[in-house]
This record gives structure tokens, C-alpha cells and sequence, in this order.
């Protein structure tokens, strides 16, 4: 997927940020920290991921499925790529 070359920046930024938030878990964990907290990290680190994966999906969507001058075939590959993306990350 070379055209997130664009948004590169920002993409590592939020990629950053989750990974921050990761660590910060493993400092609650090592803390022995309140239980909530932990959970409401974790929930936090969920949503970042959730919503990198949105706009990585919108990003192949633009690009390789929706884009006019895309053959049938590369369109229909690109659409079956992202499908399975979607049900691995639904489990």
C-alpha cells in the first residue's frame, strides 16, 4: 500500500501515541495499579487501534477499491483483500 506514503506522518504519530499507551499499561501491570485504570487504558488502547484500522481501511477503500480507473479485476481483488483483513480483525 504505497499511498499512505502521504499520510506517513501522521500515521506513525497515532502509531506513537498507541504505543505509548501500551507502555503505559505495562506500567500499570508492573504498579500492581488500580484495576479500573488498567481497564479504562486498556479500553483507551482499543479505541486508537480502532481507529487507525478505520483509516487505514478508508485509506485502501479510496485507493484500491474505489478509484475510476481500476480494471473490474483489480478492483474486485482489492475489494476480497479487505474482506478478509475486516474478518480477521473482527475476531
Amino acid at each position: 500500500m504505497g499511498h499512505h506514503v502521504v499520510d506517513r506522518d501522521k500515521l506513525l504519530g497515532r502509531i506513537r501515541r498507541i504505543a505509548g499507551q501500551i507502555a503505559a499499561v505495562e506500567r500499570q501491570l508492573l504498579d500492581d495499579a488500580d484495576c479500573s485504570a488498567t481497564l479504562q487504558l486498556v479500553a483507551s488502547v482499543r479505541g486508537a487501534v480502532g481507529g487507525l484500522m478505520e483509516e487505514l481501511i478508508e485509506s485502501h477503500v479510496r485507493e484500491h477499491v474505489a478509484q475510476p480507473g481500476l480494471s473490474d479485476t483489480a478492483r474486485a481483488a482489492a475489494a476480497e483483500e479487505l474482506l478478509a483483513i475486516i474478518r480477521r480483525y473482527g475476531k
